[in-house]
């Protein structure tokens, strides 16, 4: 009964206390950013990391101007243990947002050095996707760090925490087989983001459909199909099983052509002109431009034609124009090229023939 008089007593001195504390904080926090801010526009640096800190260190000087300015202040015992924990919490959970909005904003300023929107952008891919990975990887390490040390907070729950922490993992004894598979593509997408089997945009022939890799996320990937569906696959997918990256080096590409002709056609004639089709198009890289034979059938030759391109993207266009070009060529300057059946030509010969006969006899 004696405490709850005292703290009543107490109350409008504590309300003072807060209000100015409270208010100083917010005025010695506003000075300190702009100072800051100030100082970044003349040095240049990038105006990233202010705006990204600005609440959660606005509010973590609020709580540290309010506990010493609660410090000389007089509670119950019951209020001041709740206060003891709760702003131990609170802090905990201010400090775990500054260093979120911190890693967002390092985040965003290493991504904006690298630019993926030029040709040549396999080095700026490859930054890309280690710094995504490795982002959210540190995402989920920093945030089991910040509950657990919050549940080490409070005691009656402090024995969990303090398993939690000891564990090194999110359900290595809670949720036991059921997390094996979270924590195999965690771990795989950390194997991932140093061996670099695929980068952001990489294109990739995977279950056997063509796309680009959209996202990476900490245990699964987004892949882009071409009539732009969305393939979702496990991260440990591309460290245990096949799959064609035809962007891991370069995004240099060969592109074929098969043309299909006449056995008595003029080869020559048509593989010069599928250089000159090949080369009169803007598309082409001006790498390779050739035309062999690579397959004899009863009716017919097959010929391959090899062109090459930047891209997997300006290679299959180059590929679609220079067939069009090589059909509209041999249709309207070598119609005698084209495959022809020559059972049924020679069928249709013998039927005429006999009707002469048979007319001849008539007659």
């Amino acid at each position: 009964m004696q405490s709850d008089i005292s703290l009543h007593h107490v109350t409008p001195i504590a309300a003072i206390f807060i209000a100015i504390s409270v208010t100083v904080a917010f005025l010695l926090h506003w000075l300190a950013y702009w100072i800051a801010n100030r100082i970044a526009r003349r040095m240049k640096l990038d105006p990233v990391i202010l705006p990204a800190i600005y609440h959660p260190t606005r509010w973590i000087v609020v709580l540290m101007a309010l506990a010493a300015g609660i410090q000389p202040l007089t509670f119950s015992d019951r209020i001041e243990a709740m206060w003891a924990i709760g702003s131990k919490m609170l802090f905990t959970l201010l400090v775990g947002w500054l260093i979120f909005a911190s890693m967002r904003a390092f985040r965003t300023i290493l991504e904006r050095r690298s630019d993926i929107t030029v040709e040549d952008n396999l080095k700026a891919r490859r930054q890309h996707t280690r710094i995504r990975i490795l982002y959210r990887v540190a995402q989920f390490i920093i945030g089991f760090l910040i509950i657990s040390l919050m549940l080490i907070m409070i005691p009656g729950v402090r024995t969990v925490g303090v398993t939690l922490m000891a564990s090194a993992g999110l359900a290595g004894l809670a949720v036991g087989a059921a997390a094996q598979p979270a924590l195999k593509n965690l771990i795989a997408g950390i194997q991932m983001a140093f061996s670099e089997p695929i980068r952001l945009d990489d294109v990739v022939i995977i279950e056997g459909e063509w796309g680009r890799i959209e996202d990476i996320k900490l245990t699964y990937v987004v892949v882009r199909i071409w009539d732009d569906r969305r393939m979702v696959v496990p991260v440990s997918y591309f460290l245990e099983k096949p799959f064609q990256n035809w962007t891991t080096k370069t995004s240099d590409l060969l592109g074929t052509v098969f043309l299909y002709v006449d056995p008595a056609a003029d080869v020559e004639r048509i593989r010069a002109r599928f250089i000159e089709a090949v080369k009169a198009n803007s598309r082409w890289d001006g790498r390779v431009a050739i035309l062999q034979v690579t397959d004899h059938k009863a009716d017919a030759l097959e010929l391959r034609g090899l062109l090459s391109a930047r891209n997997a993207g300006i290679a299959f266009d180059l590929r679609c124009e220079v067939r069009e070009a090589m059909m509209t060529f041999l249709r309207t300057e070598m119609p005698e090229a084209l495959v022809r059946s020559r059972q049924r030509v020679e069928a249709d010969q013998s039927v005429e023939q006999l009707f002469t006969r048979r007319s001849a006899v008539a007659g």
